[in-house]
């Protein structure tokens, strides 16, 4: 069994975070078969986090599951360096996603 598609795999993930009461939206779609997807994790307090893919040579066992990494050393970055970073992912990629969770506690659900 292949992997999920990159636009099924959003609806769910936005459908979960909704769930918990989590905010989370579709900032830009990207190709629907198998753009990269990244999540921006805004903290409200002008702090955030950027998720990823894991390289698969990070990966332990070759499942179809997503696996996601933080994009940056630190826990938080500020968000005028995560919205820059964005930019320049999309100038590299221009068929990712961008979906942007909003939690105070930090709350991403890629666990």
């Amino acid at each position: 069994m292949g992997r999920l598609r990159s636009d099924f795999w959003v609806s769910a993930y936005l459908r979960r975070c909704g769930g918990q009461a989590i905010p989370a939206m579709l900032r830009r779609r990207g190709s629907a078969e198998a753009g990269a997807i990244l999540i921006k994790l805004d903290c409200l307090d002008g702090t955030a986090a950027l998720f990823g893919p894991t390289p698969q040579t990070e990966v332990e066992d070759r499942d179809t599951a997503r696996s996601f990494t933080r994009m940056h050393k630190d826990e938080r970055i500020s968000t005028v360096d995560a919205e820059a970073r964005l930019a320049r992912e999309i100038s590299y990629d221009p068929d990712l996603w961008i979906v942007e969770v909003e939690d105070r506690a930090g709350r991403t659900l890629l666990d």
